[in-house]
């Protein structure tokens, strides 16, 4: 009896080690997406590439001696900070991930980067948090983003208004960081070329009923309405509203509003309307739409090719360090992110992981030619995009 049971609690030790050995074998990177809330139609493209940049790596068998990679979903909403840093700390605390990409929104990202990532100093790296207000956060070096800043799509936004001709217009912004980036970049920038603003006022996300906000902003005699919203729900709203009430019918959108689900919802109706993006074309982009093609990721709307980027940076970071510690991961982001070293794009994560396996230096272009400032930010491209004929188009690149 005495053999027997010595004999079954050496297989019991045996089967732990094995489980032991395959979990170590295993690890996993959060990917904290707003899958719910006011952009939900736009975030479930942006985790498919950055899980197809996971899947990528997992699959070359040349991370890390031949360690997999596992995506973990997690849901930062876009409004709720308290709901996003609870997922956050459940992908840390739980799920032990290495690092995360997102969270989406630039409030949750503030929230995120303040409460989660800097104290548990976790890499985090978001891919269409864009308000111009994060550039000052206190993360101890442990946020960075693929996504430019509003300050810089807002001078865009004003120049191209300005060069079609519109003199004079009103703006409603989502009362929130991204919302009042957006008009206060915007705004300045629109006025220092000549262009009046005849009414400007926030609005909430989540209401039934728009009507008051938008009868306040047509009576101002503007044509043209500027809107920093969300296209799921408040700028969705406004929009509604203007159409139905004949108060306005040309509209000016930045990415929070850019995405096939608002043209599939209006159609005709917004033609002529026009806004921007962070994208352009270029050798990065031009791969990574083959790239996004055969793998079925949709490309019609913003943050897709920043996803992918994200994602490939934390796997490309842990190579470069040869460890999965969460310090060492952060110390080696800019360094594959950024010359010197061999140019790796959308599709070479093999190819990356392999050249730093052997102690030599990468310059990540990816997906949409990442190049980080001091701060771990990208300067960017945007592209601008018009409604014709019911769908969004490419119109050129700022």
């Amino acid at each position: 009896m005495k053999k027997y049971l010595t004999f079954m609690v050496s297989v019991a030790i045996a089967i732990n080690m094995v489980t032991v050995c395959v979990a170590a074998d295993t690890v996993k990177i959060g990917i904290l997406q707003a899958f719910t809330g006011p952009i939900e139609s736009l975030t479930p493209p942006m985790a498919s590439a950055a899980e197809f940049a996971i899947n990528e790596a997992s699959d070359s068998g040349m991370f890390l001696g031949g360690t997999k990679i596992k995506a973990v979903r997690a849901d930062s909403t876009c409004i709720d900070a308290a709901a996003a840093t609870a997922a956050a700390e459940r992908l840390v605390t739980v799920e032990k991930v290495i690092a995360i990409v997102g969270p989406s929104c630039s409030g949750t990202s503030a929230a995120v980067a303040n409460k989660v990532s800097a104290p548990n100093g976790i890499t985090t790296i978001s891919s269409s948090a864009t308000s111009a207000a994060l550039s000052e956060l206190n993360d101890n070096g442990y946020y960075f983003r693929t996504a430019p800043s509003d300050a810089r799509q807002g001078q865009i936004l004003a120049k191209i208004t300005m060069e079609k001709g519109i003199k004079q217009v009103a703006i409603t912004y989502t009362n929130n960081d991204y919302g009042k980036g957006l008009s206060e970049s915007f705004g300045k920038r629109y006025k220092e070329l000549g262009g009046k603003i005849l009414m400007i006022s926030s609005h909430e996300d989540g209401k039934a009923d728009y009507s008051a906000e938008v009868g306040t902003l047509s009576a101002s005699g503007a044509d043209h309405l500027v809107i920093f919203g969300f296209i799921d729900q408040g700028g969705k709203g406004i929009i509604q509203a203007s159409l139905d009430s004949g108060a306005f019918d040309s509209f000016i959108f930045t990415d929070g509003m850019i995405g096939p689900s608002l043209t599939q919802h209006f159609g005709k109706a917004l033609n002529g309307s026009y806004g921007t993006m962070p994208g352009g074309e270029n050798e990065a982009t031009q791969k990574w739409k083959v790239i996004a093609k055969s793998a079925g990721i949709a490309i019609d709307g913003p943050f897709r090719g920043g996803s992918y980027d994200a994602a490939a940076l934390i796997i490309l970071a842990a190579q470069a360090g040869n460890s999965v510690d969460k310090a060492s991961i952060q110390k080696h982001v800019m360094g594959v992110a950024n010359a010197p070293g061999e140019k790796i794009f959308a599709g070479e994560l093999k190819k990356g992981l392999e050249i730093l396996a052997k102690g030599g230096e990468i310059d990540y272009v990816g997906a949409e030619d990442v190049e980080f400032n001091d701060i771990g930010e990208v300067f960017g491209s945007y592209q601008e995009m018009e409604i014709r004929d019911g769908e969004f188009v490419f119109v050129k690149t700022h």
